[in-house]
């Protein structure tokens, strides 16, 4: 049976059209030699997709495991966080809605409470604070007054 798989892949540095224009003719030439029925490329504001589909899942492994197609993966923009492979079709076939930009609602419902500012003491002051009840009244050297 014959099944979709989808590469998306999303802009960071540099634009993802620059990739896709890059590797197109080698991504479809290696699709070709190991019998892609039909392919298709879209691009989105966030990024591109290519969709291929197979006879069967060995196809697309044979497929994957290329150098040619490694490597065209390896050099997309941002290969850790920008870059999806997966069954079905995907880019503009899934939602009938633009995705929304931004953090998921679930993730900001909260607000975060500021953290309050530090208090420091500096322990190398010298001066006495300036309270009524300390000041002590008289000549250097005299006893204090009585209740002190």
């Amino acid at each position: 049976m014959a099944e979709w798989w989808s590469i998306e892949v999303f802009h960071a540095d540099l634009p993802a059209r620059r990739w896709k224009d890059s590797y197109e003719d080698a991504l479809i030439e290696a699709a070709l030699a190991n019998g892609v029925l039909e392919w298709e490329w879209h691009e989105h504001r966030t990024g591109v997709v290519l969709e291929l589909k197979f006879h069967d899942d060995a196809a697309w492994e044979a497929f994957r495991a290329l150098p040619a197609v490694r490597a065209a993966l390896d050099a997309a923009p941002d290969p850790v966080n920008g870059l999806i492979i997966y069954r079905g079709r995907g880019g503009s076939s899934g939602a009938r809605r633009p995705r929304r930009r931004g953090p998921k609602p679930s993730a900001g419902a909260l607000a975060r409470t500021q953290p309050e500012e530090e208090r420091r003491l500096d322990v190398m002051e010298a001066s006495p604070p300036e309270s009524p009840d300390l000041v002590r009244t008289g000549a250097p050297g005299t006893a204090p007054p009585p209740g002190l």
